[in-house]
């Protein structure tokens, strides 16, 4: 019989590639689920950005392998944007690598620089993929915890307390998914000046940046920071352009030479069309953006109705999320989405998923019409209705 690597066996399928497939099972034409879960932007990307995808794509010289480090316009694009977006400067030519979405790029790294048992700072509650990625590497996990009380930043005392010595690479997410907590300038020059101090690497994943925040930032904006910290960014969230699967790590020469090794030895280059795309996309303006953010803050506005009705709590925060805390009654959140979920065919993300910091939290996903935000509001309004009429008969008869 054939046995799986043992590097698998603490690895378990995402939660949403099981969760999704049970969700679809409940819809019928008569009554759809409306999926709250996940952040899969439903809007379109710039009409600019669709017209040179066509245009590239209808050149039959445009269809063969490419550069493994994508072509120079795309790159100078990048090295544009962030400039413009966060007033970092890039050499397009060695500190920017193009990604297949900053998903693979999260691999990318870890095989490029972690060792059988090294230690890798995971944030908690955080995406789950860097602590699948820590255990696919053999790595050992070092939580650290997102304080709600310090409207979920991190303690870096406390971090500082421990014994960071075999630290090799730490994770930070900011804008953080999933609460929705923008670091200030302070806060990242803190981090940065404690990986420098104990010569760990630090990677900044920041897709969430220009998605209901005023002050986007890089990481690699800090003082410092150069000599410690690669950062990852996506086209995904901010411009309309998930299922594209388009991103990139930023970061000093010989940081992105070792990321390099490794994708160049897993993917033949992305296609040209993309790459036009993309670079084309990295062109929106300002007036683009004001208006997609419109449109979130209006969702924003039911989304936060929901949340009210079911007796949760939250902050204000960005990003295409809202993270609210479950009312003090629920005894098991997980049970309870589910009970919403197969009651009125909603789906709401559990907050478990992201970390044992979040069991008591659930996260509501923007990336759905503000008229279907409303018909789940309306669903869940009538569910908790019948719910409290059937709780009032049963006592009625004790």
């Amino acid at each position: 019989m054939i046995q799986t690597a043992k590097r698998i066996a603490n690895v378990e399928e995402y939660y949403f590639s099981r969760k999704l497939a049970e969700v679809r099972g409940l819809d019928t034409p008569e009554l759809r689920v409306i999926n709250l879960g996940i952040g899969s932007p439903d809007q379109a990307p710039s009409s600019a950005t669709i017209d040179a995808l066509i245009a590239s794509a209808k050149n039959p010289a445009h269809h063969g392998y490419q550069n493994y480090k994508g072509i120079p316009a795309f790159r100078q694009a990048i090295a544009d944007f962030y400039r413009n977006v966060y007033t970092t400067t890039l050499n397009p030519e060695t500190e920017i690598l193009p990604l297949m979405g900053s998903k693979e790029g999260i691999m990318h790294i870890a095989m490029a620089f972690v060792n059988e048992g090294d230690e890798v700072l995971i944030p908690n509650p955080g995406y789950p993929t860097y602590s699948s990625v820590a255990n696919l590497v053999g790595a050992k996990l070092r939580p650290y915890a997102l304080k709600e009380s310090l409207n979920w930043g991190i303690d870096i005392a406390e971090l500082e307390k421990s014994d960071l010595s075999k630290v090799k690479v730490m994770w930070v997410n900011f804008p953080h998914m999933p609460t929705g907590r923008v670091a200030s300038r302070e806060e990242l020059k803190a981090l940065v000046d404690l990986a420098r101090k104990h010569q760990f690497l630090i990677v900044n994943d920041n897709p969430y940046s220009l998605i209901l925040n005023d002050n986007p930032m890089s990481i690699l904006s800090i003082e410092g920071a150069d000599e410690v910290a690669l950062e990852l960014n996506s086209l995904s969230k901010s411009h309309n352009m998930a299922g594209w699967r388009l991103g990139w790590v930023a970061g000093k020469k010989e940081f992105i030479e070792a990321v390099l090794k490794v994708k160049s030895n897993m993917d033949s280059g992305m296609f040209l069309g993309l790459q036009h795309a993309a670079t084309e996309a990295l062109k929106n303006g300002d007036a683009w953006f004001k208006e997609l953010n419109q449109v979130y803050r209006q969702r924003k506005q039911v989304a936060i109705q929901l949340l009210d009705v079911l007796g949760c709590t939250y902050a204000d925060q960005s990003g295409l999320f809202v993270w609210a805390k479950a009312p003090d009654h629920i005894a098991d959140v997980e049970k309870w989405i589910d009970e919403i979920l197969y009651g009125t065919k909603v789906f709401i993300t559990p907050g478990f998923i992201f970390g044992e910091a979040g069991r008591r939290y659930i996260r509501v996903s923007l990336c759905c019409t503000e008229t279907m935000l409303q018909e789940a509001l309306e669903r869940v309004k009538s569910f908790l209705k019948k719910q409290a009429a059937a709780s009032a008969a049963t006592t009625a008869k004790v």
